[in-house]
């Protein structure tokens, strides 16, 4: 529904050629060149192989079913194309080599949508969205890359940073430790800010580090966080939500 709305009335989003034009293109070694946005890249693949072994690891994430697992294997496999891809992209910025960047995005974007709703309104219903979400999220740049139309990707990026902090204070959690969930969504949220003002804190940092490379860094926190809430959590037995527990804290405190 929302993506029909969108397309029916706002009017078509092109790629901005200045989106390749970032702040730091400095060649500091080994003939790199753009070479801190290429090299700050590298925890994305780190902690996407590491997600991956420990997710097939003897069950060390102690997940619950088979839909739970191939989601949080996606997730994993995402985010280290990601570490492929946009360093790829960094490379040879332009809108060809974007698609291999944006691709593996969509796939951790789309599971992590898969995820919550596994965990939070069923598992079935949670397994049977995985493929679908998916497979639009791969059409999502399709149609980018072949119309120049960033409105389906837009939708696919951006609901899930609303949607995501929504239910996880809402809807009561399967596992323990939920608010690595929003530690996760902070980063996320933080490293869109400093992507917004990468030159801005390129000349702020007088040339040392730009926005572009700091926002690689931040958002490779949101695996992170993740990894350690994957390794960190139990079944929730009371199930209460993070809005009932705030609710409680405030009342205790009053």
């Amino acid at each position: 529904a929302i993506f029909v709305v969108l397309m029916l009335v706002t009017p078509a989003i092109p790629q901005d050629e200045d989106y390749h034009d970032f702040a730091d293109q400095r060649d500091l070694f080994l003939g790199i060149p753009n070479t801190l946005n290429v090299l700050s890249n590298i925890p994305f693949l780190f902690v996407g192989l590491a997600g991956l072994i420990l997710c097939h690891y003897k069950n060390y994430f102690r997940l619950c079913s088979q839909g739970e697992l191939w989601s949080w294997t996606l997730f994993y496999a995402g985010v280290t194309a990601v570490g492929v891809g946009s360093s790829y992209y960094h490379l040879y910025p332009n809108d060809a080599t974007l698609v291999w960047d944006r691709l593996p995005m969509t796939i951790a974007f789309t599971s992590i949508v898969a995820i919550f709703i596994i965990e939070r309104v069923d598992d079935r219903a949670g397994t049977k969205s995985l493929a679908p979400l998916v497979i639009a999220g791969a059409l999502s740049i399709l149609y980018w890359s072949f119309f120049d139309d960033l409105r389906p990707y837009a939708v696919i990026q951006f609901v899930p940073c609303i949607v995501i902090p929504v239910m996880a204070i809402v809807i009561p959690p399967m596992y323990t430790h939920s608010s690595y969930w929003l530690w996760a969504a902070g980063f996320y949220l933080l490293a869109k800010v400093e992507e917004a003002a990468d030159k801005p804190i390129y000349r702020w940092t007088h040339d040392i580090v730009s926005g572009h490379t700091l926002k690689h860094l931040c958002a490779a926190m949101v695996p992170v966080f993740l990894t350690l809430m994957l390794a960190k959590r139990t079944i929730e037995p009371d199930r209460v939500s993070l809005l009932q527990m705030w609710k409680i804290s405030w009342r205790e405190r009053s």
